[in-house]
Parts: structure tokens; C-alpha cells; sequence
């Protein structure tokens, strides 16, 4: 049968696991929050311009250029 749940163990469990955490520098969390928005900026002009060539050639299709 399962073990009754007790509060204080979990508690010191989880503050056990945390310690062996590795946590990231504060200069290693701002180069990757730099790297997210560089790569989040390339992506959304990415797409700006496969939107843009796919809305031409569409348009272009269909006849509704003047």
C-alpha cells in the first residue's frame, strides 16, 4: 500500500533536488535572452516576407492587380 503523504518530507525532498540544481549565470541567462529575441526578430521578418511574396503571387494568380 502507498505511504501516507507527509508535507514535510515532500518539502525536504524538494529542497534536496533543488540544491543539485545548476543554475545559469546572469551572464548566460542575458546571452540567451538575447539569442531568443534575435532569433524571434529573424523569424517574424521571415515570414513577413514568404506572407508578402505569397500574397503577390496570389494576387497575381487571380487576376486582381491593376
Amino acid at each position: 500500500m502507498a505511504e501516507r503523504f507527509n508535507p514535510f518530507t515532500f518539502l525536504q525532498q524538494v529542497r534536496a533536488e533543488t540544491a543539485k540544481v545548476v543554475w545559469p549565470s546572469r551572464r548566460e541567462t542575458a546571452v540567451s535572452t538575447v539569442m531568443v529575441v534575435v532569433m524571434a526578430i529573424v523569424a517574424a521578418l521571415f515570414f513577413l516576407a514568404a506572407d508578402q511574396i505569397m500574397a503577390y503571387g496570389v494576387s497575381f494568380i487571380l487576376g486582381l492587380r491593376s
